[in-house]
């Protein structure tokens, strides 16, 4: 089944190119103008991903990116000629998946289009439990103590994969690589803040998620 893509900038020239190349990857396309267009088109359809601008008129990327984290939890790769660390991390502290910054490789976009998939897939018929805390792999959803936990996909991203590697001691710049993409250009603080936020997220559930000093983090729900 083709993927849907919802491409959102300004610039007609700037959606023609990421049309063209997303659509000989095999995505079907839609485009949108600005943020306010692209939330009424979240609403009336399902999009696989979202190529998102940040600076366009009536409604900017970010505000459009939270609106639709109202109601749906849609892949987003922020595009934006703005590379300053704030505008990354804020992205990502409101749930984007990625971010590229203006003038940008085509070829690139798609490696990170393709990565972003790749970690939003899940396994099927997966639910994790631990105490009170049990994950939805498949529904990307966290409850704690029956009580529906408000993740960012990030937060719900970096759980998910500390989960999958339980025990291990993971390393600030593994968290980096693997989380949020390869060539990410982030730092420590960037875990740090992300890791502040789930501990938030899980309550008293927090604890399973255990300080490595001098190192990173590592998930942990021995007793």
């Amino acid at each position: 089944m083709e993927k849907k893509l919802l491409i959102v900038d300004d610039e007609k020239n700037i959606r023609n190119v990421i049309n063209e190349y997303a659509r000989f990857e095999g995505y079907e396309t839609d485009e949108a103008e600005d943020g306010m267009q692209a939330v009424e088109k979240c609403r009336s359809n399902n999009y696989d991903l979202i190529i998102m601008d940040i600076m366009m008129p009536r409604l900017d990327g970010f505000s459009a990116v939270k609106e639709i984290r109202k109601t749906k939890q849609i892949p987003v790769i922020m595009l934006s000629a703005r590379g300053e660390e704030y505008d990354k991390l804020f992205g990502f502290e409101i749930g984007v998946d990625d971010y590229v910054t203006k003038p940008f490789s085509p070829k690139e976009l798609l490696a990170r289009m393709r990565a972003v998939m790749k970690r939003s897939s899940a396994p099927e018929n997966t639910l994790v439990t631990y105490e009170g805390l049990v994950i939805d792999v498949p529904g990307r959803s966290v409850t704690v103590d029956g009580v529906p936990a408000s993740l960012t996909p990030k937060e719900y991203d970096l759980l998910f994969y500390m989960v999958a590697n339980k025990g291990v001691a993971l390393s600030r710049e593994k968290l980096l690589s693997e989380v949020w993409g390869f060539d990410f250009y982030g730092d420590d603080r960037t875990v740090d803040t992300h890791i502040k936020m789930l501990r938030n997220s899980l309550g008293e559930y927090r604890k399973f998620i255990i300080t490595v000093r001098g190192m990173g983090y590592k998930f942990d729900a021995r007793g």
